[in-house]
């Protein structure tokens, strides 16, 4: 399954979640209380979005290869979090109310290691030419 998959899909199953413990309107006003990260994600995807139209007829490498993180290591670092907010936010219902950051904070990451590989391989480009 790939990265782009994997976001779609946590997302539906994020809200989700959200909807059905906190309601609509609790988790309406959980994402806007985010709006300064989501903010964050427009500069990030306008220069992706940017990038992937530059380099769309090249072939590109992964400057991002030895920076793979493994599922097992993600996985026990959002545990060693949940733990810690299920201890700091009153127990499960404050536990899960810091998904979304965690979602918007992974996207971020992710979008930020995209972009710094389409950067070096635009700059490896341009600059050969």
């Amino acid at each position: 399954m790939n990265t782009r998959n994997l976001f779609i899909l946590s997302f539906v199953a994020m809200i989700s979640i959200y909807v059905y413990v906190f309601g609509q309107d609790k988790t309406i006003e959980m994402i806007k209380a985010e709006y300064l990260f989501i903010l964050g994600l427009i500069p990030l995807s306008l220069a992706f979005v940017f990038f992937k139209f530059k380099l769309k007829n090249y072939e590109l490498r992964d400057f991002n290869q030895n920076n793979n993180i493994s599922i097992k290591s993600t996985v026990v670092f959002f545990l060693i979090f949940q733990v810690v907010d299920y201890i700091s936010y009153d127990g499960f219902i404050g536990m899960i109310s810091q998904w979304i950051l965690y979602w918007i904070m992974g996207l971020i990451a992710l979008l930020l290691l995209e972009n710094i590989n389409y950067y070096k391989n635009y700059k490896a480009i341009y600059n050969k030419s």
